[in-house]
């Protein structure tokens, strides 16, 4: 038996030929002159939105439910099931599949039903590392149908029967009805997953303290290509790339997004190179136009995108004669559109003669069934003169009791309204009505309920895609009921248009579809619910040391494959 003083000497001889060993083949370069490797450089990007955002989920933001770029920060940290790339197609995302006909995932029900099924992808998985399963998106459903929630509720709601986990991978939804845009529910226009296993238990038990949480902002984990570093109230966020995201960790490391309010900063940012991406609106087109003369680091692009419009008053307007038919078309004749068009857009847009950009497939199909009015201001003053009004000593028509024909008109501030219901409201005024202009400052758009009972007329940049028609029916009135949280801001309510909204989102035959849309468009410029102005164009500044970038103005797509031009 060897004893430890002989076991001690064999290892210290093993010791010292390992070290032998080591010595032999040394870790660090031959040359010992030669540098260091280099680390690898953090791709970091520095982009900028007009706005500061309370919440990483759009549609509850309580600053302001369409905060200008909340959008795009939600995609850059929450995936759902489908999304919309740049051509404006479904592709899929967490989900392996876009419900279709031809894969057995749309479905449509001997008695009149329809069902959408997704099936998640197995390497859908939050930034904490756990899987994403259907209950998320079933959670995420309940807490945005919840009318103690303040958010952005999508009018289908009132088509949608039920909505179930068939199984941990698997989320269906049961329509009591035919519903064309089924397929786009679980995009981030829409509805993006809420983590059940973090939020549940408060959401059950206190749905203040819930809507509150620092989940929504420091704490936020979400299933995006990048999750959140840090949150700087008042100045920036800076996000990381994540390992989890289910197309893999992105090209970029960081994406730092600053609040820069002023656009004046913003533009000197972009041209000294200290900004490479701009998130979400906040250019008129004389300053886009001057920052592409002017900017040789990047390239700011641009195409007709929503519309600016004018929402009347339909629930207790201060003055009734917002609600005389006769009346709106005599201020359409009375707005010299095509004047605005060459001025605020530069020649670059046209008239919104209907609801439809230019760029929608079905725009070709249905613009001759609206009503056009072209500037005619003699004719405006014969219509006003109709309905009873005689203009007084002061140039200002006035009612048969003496009354001043006088209307407010709104607007939330943005760059192409701001510059729009000056001359709009001057148009109105020279014509015999005297229009008070108001754009409200930031601190008043928090408050949902004096947005929504503005007193006459309201000017507007929105969506007017055929498949945001939805956004127009009555159950989408912004009411006490609903915390005045609701798109259809003009509060109009008519029984025959929500049946043509409902009868489009339900066609199925293009036909029928088509002829549907028609309706909607001619009872638009009929009844002027809707008093379109121009079509606005969409800009996106973007840096040229950033490639890959597919990028709408309140959208982007292929986030993880964004990246740096090499040298």
């Amino acid at each position: 038996m060897r004893t430890p003083r002989v076991l001690i000497s064999l290892w210290l001889a093993v010791v010292a030929i390992a070290a032998g060993c080591g010595t032999s083949s040394p870790a660090g370069p031959s040359n010992p002159g030669a540098p260091a490797p280099e680390a690898r450089r953090v791709k970091h990007v520095t982009a900028a939105m007009m706005g500061e955002p309370t919440s990483f989920v759009a549609r509850f933001n309580s600053t302001q439910i369409s905060l200008p770029g909340a959008g795009s920060l939600e995609q850059l940290v929450n995936g759902t099931l489908v999304e919309i790339d740049g051509d404006g197609k479904l592709q899929p995302q967490l989900a392996e599949a876009v419900p279709t006909l031809e894969n057995g995932l749309w479905k449509l029900l001997p008695d009149g039903r329809m069902e959408t099924s997704w099936k998640i992808r197995p390497s859908a998985h939050w930034h904490d590392g756990a899987p994403v399963t259907a209950d998320d998106f079933i959670f995420a459903l309940v807490v945005d149908q919840d009318k103690e929630i303040p958010s952005l509720k999508p009018p289908w709601y009132t088509y949608l029967e039920n909505a179930v986990a068939t199984d941990p991978q698997t989320v269906t939804l049961v329509w009591n009805r035919p519903f064309v845009d089924a397929d786009r529910s679980f995009t981030s226009r829409y509805i993006t997953p809420l983590p059940k296993r973090l939020l549940e238990e408060i959401y059950l038990s206190d749905k203040n303290r819930f809507i509150n949480l620092p989940y929504w902002s420091q704490e936020y984990v979400g299933t995006g290509p990048f999750q959140v570093k840090e949150f700087i109230p008042g100045t920036s966020i800076v996000l990381q790339a994540s390992d989890q995201y289910a197309f893999g960790r992105p090209r970029l490391d960081e994406i730092e997004v600053r609040f820069v309010l002023e656009l004046n900063t913003l533009m000197t940012n972009l041209l000294a190179g200290t900004v490479d991406l701009t998130v979400g609106r906040g250019f008129a087109v004389e300053q886009a136009l001057q920052l592409r003369n002017q900017w040789s680091g990047g390239t700011v692009e641009y195409k007709p995108r929503s519309w600016v419009v004018i929402h009347p008053q339909f629930i207790g307007p201060s003055t009734p004669a917002v609600l005389d038919r006769r009346m709106r078309r005599a201020l359409m004749y009375a707005t010299d559109r095509q004047q605005l068009v060459d001025t605020i857009q530069g020649g670059l847009s046209s008239i919104a003669h209907l609801y439809l950009p230019p760029s929608e497939p079905e725009y070709a199909e249905v613009q001759d069934a609206v009503v056009r009015y072209e500037y005619d201001p003699r004719r405006a003053a014969q219509m006003i003169e109709e309905l009873g009004y005689s203009k007084g000593p002061d140039g200002i028509y006035r009612s048969a009791a003496g009354e001043r024909l006088a209307f407010e008109m709104r607007s939330n501030g943005e760059p192409v309204t701001e510059k729009s219901i000056i001359p709009v409201s001057d148009m109105w005024t020279r014509l015999g009505i005297a229009t008070e202009p108001n754009i409200l400052p930031p601190q008043r758009l928090t408050d949902r309920e004096y947005v929504a009972t503005f007193p006459s007329f309201r000017m507007m940049r929105q969506g007017n895609e055929a498949y945001m028609l939805n956004r127009q029916h009555s159950s989408a009135i912004p009411l006490p009921e609903t915390r005045f949280v609701g798109t259809n801001y003009a509060r109009y309510a008519n029984p025959e248009f929500d049946a043509l909204i409902d009868r489009f989102l339900s066609a199925i035959p293009h036909t029928e579809r088509i002829a549907a849309l028609r309706g909607i468009m001619r009872h638009i410029s009929e009844e002027l619910n809707l008093m379109g102005v121009f079509y606005d164009l969409d800009f996106v500044c973007v840096s040229n040391r950033l490639q890959n970038i597919t990028a709408q103005e309140t959208r982007f797509w292929n986030i993880q494959d964004w990246d740096f031009n090499t040298p």
